[in-house]
């Protein structure tokens, strides 16, 4: 059983550690989601992955339901280069068989019920860079 009906947001800063990933899957665990949960993890790790390997400065992960069926988890970088994967022009080409890298994205594209990017200008406050974005749902979209 959840413990905070939605609407609720968790922001967290996060140092660029590889140990991020595990941050926001005990966070996602906390909460009992048992439907969403897997396919949410999956999303905050790969977005994390990619912040942490592609960026040289901090990160932040957003998990955000509106809904007790709906999660948006996203992760902001110092970056505002926007990978190729979520450009939305862009049909991202699969890597080889045998490639270590390059299927983070076809994952979160796979797996997402929705999917996008903002990339942020710096002002006032904001230190600029990009959020990325991936939403899950119960049941999928209708």
């Amino acid at each position: 059983m959840a413990t905070v009906s939605p609407p609720w947001t968790y922001t967290l800063q996060l140092p660029r550690d590889p140990r991020a990933p595990g941050v926001a899957r005990a966070t996602l665990a906390a909460h009992d989601l048992t439907q969403l949960t897997p396919t949410a993890e999956l999303l905050a790790s790969e977005l994390l992955a990619n912040a942490h390997l592609h960026t040289n400065g901090p990160y932040a992960l957003r998990i955000h339901s509106a809904a007790s069926d709906r999660l948006t988890v996203a992760v902001w970088d110092t970056d505002p280069r926007v990978p190729p994967g979520f450009k939305e022009e862009a049909s991202p080409v699969a890597p080889p068989v045998d490639a270590e890298h390059g299927r983070g994205f076809h994952l979160v594209r796979a797996c997402a019920d929705a999917w996008g990017v903002s990339v942020l200008r710096e002002l006032g406050a904001s230190k600029g860079g990009k959020l990325l974005w991936a939403e899950c749902q119960q049941g999928g979209l209708p």
